[in-house]
């Protein structure tokens, strides 16, 4: 959650300075949700999400420094530099992005456990996404025929209450999002996204469910991102008192570090050397993807389908 936190924050320092192009979507404050799903994940478990995926990328074990570098544009990016903040990609750690269409990565991420239970492969999709995705006819559609054909997906709605900028109390008349799965007779729950116990707890719950061979699940986590939408939106429409309440009473990693001192699990100083670790890494990132050459001309016309 660390490494998530202080990569985000520095991606948006650079996005500032210039150093980042195109749109940019933090996951800063939502830490524990795509954490604690990869506690219950195993080799050749599939990932899929939205645009707001630096998170998820590199929750799975990617090399922060070529994220850092797709996200600068550079050829030795996980998309070769043509992707950018929206279309991270990682075929060897299964993750298939990355989607800058709202909702599109849900059929998608259908199809991928399709051919899992297809060839028999005891392995799990999670299918992530977000609130605003949430009203999409395409989403219900893959509940549909999710349910039907009893398919090892986990579908994780990270309900961060805006999509965009409307609030999903002024977008929707039942704001439970977990609740919509049920005319398709997918079991939900609804989940506190900001503590990774719980996290952690619901998603071992729900791939032991689907692992079983008992079909689809829905998993509504309730969390909650610091920045705007993306880093062109000022965030206008939410309180300073609002934001600032859920960082002091409701962040995932201090509140995590409060549990570990409290119960004497670890030292200050262990905690340090983590950050500091962190710091590093990133830091090494920065100076890796810098470094690095521009994609070639020629490069316009590879991977075109």
């Amino acid at each position: 959650m660390v490494l998530i936190r202080k990569f985000e924050e520095k991606a948006g320092q650079l996005y500032g300075m210039g150093k980042i192009a195109g749109f940019c979507h933090l996951y800063i404050g939502q830490e524990a949700v795509v954490v604690g799903f990869i506690s219950s994940s195993k080799p050749g478990d599939k990932m899929i999400t939205s645009y707001r995926d630096h998170g998820h990328i590199l929750a799975i074990g990617t090399d922060p420094k070529i994220i850092m570098a797709e996200l600068m544009g550079r050829a030795t990016g996980c998309s070769k530099g043509k992707g950018g903040s929206m279309h991270m990609f990682d075929l060897e750690r299964h993750f298939y992005g990355g989607h800058g269409i709202v909702g599109a990565q849900v059929p998608i991420g259908t199809g991928l456990a399709f051919a899992d239970k297809y060839l028999k492969r005891n392995n799990i999709t999670y299918v992530y996404y977000g609130d605003g995705a949430a009203h999409q006819g395409q989403v219900y559609e893959s509940f549909n025929m999710a349910a039907l054909w009893q398919l090892p997906v986990i579908y994780i709605v990270e309900n961060n209450g805006y999509a965009m900028g409307t609030s999903v109390s002024r977008s929707t008349h039942i704001t439970d999002l977990y609740k919509r799965s049920e005319g398709f007779g997918i079991p939900s729950v609804q989940v506190d996204g900001m503590d990774i116990f719980a996290m952690e707890n619901a998603a071992n719950e729900a791939a032991k469910f689907v692992r079983n061979g008992k079909g689809p699940i829905l998993i509504e986590v309730k969390t909650y991102r610091y920045r705007g939408h993306s880093m062109s939106d000022p965030a206008k429409y939410r309180s300073k008192e609002e934001v600032q309440g859920k960082r002091e009473n409701h962040d995932p990693i201090a509140n995590l570090k409060k549990h570990l001192l409290d119960n004497k699990i670890v030292k200050e100083e262990e905690l340090d050397l983590i950050d500091d670790e962190v710091k590093n890494k990133v830091n090494e990132a920065i100076e890796f993807a810098e470094n690095s050459p521009e994609p070639n001309e020629s490069e316009l016309y590879t991977d075109i389908n």
